[in-house]
């Protein structure tokens, strides 16, 4: 089982992808003072992230800036602890802090199921998960940052939206 980390005020909190594009690997990563957690994800889920994030400091006071976008490079060596599942989001208005739950994707094979449906399994695996409580300002700069990095992949085709590789692609629109 894999250990999980509870950290209330983490100095760094950001995204970034390893690759050349198209073959790009994404990762969220955590620091905090001399500890960096780095777990593996889609472009999906740092994208769908960076999107709720900021339609939520939109409701939220502007955020005061204090976080260098320098900051937010994913710091090497990239020792990947697990690969994301769920991401749970809630602001925690007492203490103005984002609170994020990234937690462990679990394979369950179908082998295993110990009932017959009609209750849980008190053996159920549960995964680790990394929970952070963030600044409206470390949010913002993820954000910005995020966007950015998503978007450095391969341009969307002009006619139907898909990824355009190097040489190229076929594309559904144009036959």
């Amino acid at each position: 089982m894999s250990t999980s980390f509870d950290l209330p005020s983490p100095d760094v909190f950001t995204a970034g992808a390893v690759g050349p594009a198209g073959q790009r690997v994404f990762y969220i990563q955590v620091r905090d003072d001399a500890l960096t957690l780095s777990v593996r994800c889609e472009k999906q889920q740092v994208a769908a992230l960076a999107e709720y994030f900021d339609g939520l400091l939109e409701d939220l006071e502007p955020a005061p800036y204090g976080v260098a976008v320098a900051d937010l490079e994913l710091a090497e060596p990239l020792n990947t602890i697990w690969t994301v599942g769920a991401i749970g989001v809630a602001y925690d208005e007492a203490s103005d802090r984002i609170v994020v739950v990234l937690e462990e994707i679990i394979d369950v094979e179908a082998g295993d199921d110990a009932t017959d449906g009609d209750e849980e399994s008190e053996s159920d695996p549960s995964g680790a998960s990394v929970k952070v409580r963030l600044s409206r300002a470390q949010l913002s700069a993820f954000v910005r940052h995020t966007k950015a990095v998503v978007a450095a992949g391969r341009p969307p085709c002009r006619f139907c939206g898909l990824p355009i590789d190097p040489d190229g692609h076929p594309c559904p629109k144009m036959n």
